[in-house]
């Protein structure tokens, strides 16, 4: 059964931090690289940031030098934290496989950044 649970999403002022989480089914998690992506009004999904299974990372630009992704391996569980936050980092974060190799997503969680 493929499950994606995110959580953590909030309401913070400019410069604050939020730490995401994401509960994985094993089938999901195992042997994938995973990533982080969002969702603003109006705009299409992007992936902000990835992580193997061996731990290596990579992040969009917007991003780069402000968050931080990792994971749990034992917990099939994925987090992103989230520090000097920006009112356009406003957006419903979802985790998923990179590449997303099934077409099913969670609720995701949603992130306001207030000016």
């Amino acid at each position: 059964q493929v499950q994606l649970v995110e959580s953590g999403g909030g309401l913070v002022q400019a410069g604050g931090s939020l730490t995401l989480s994401c509960a994985a089914s094993r089938s999901m998690f195992s042997g994938n690289a995973m990533g982080w992506y969002r969702q603003a009004p109006g705009k299409q999904r992007e992936l902000v940031a990835r992580v193997t299974r061996g731990g290596s990372t990579n992040y969009a630009d917007s991003v780069l030098g402000r968050f931080t992704i990792s994971r749990d391996n034992a917990k099939n569980t994925v987090y992103l934290r989230m520090n000097s936050l920006k009112p356009e980092d406003t957006a419903v974060y979802y985790c998923n496989a990179v590449p997303v190799t099934i077409n099913y997503w969670g609720q995701g969680t949603q992130v306001t950044v207030s000016s």
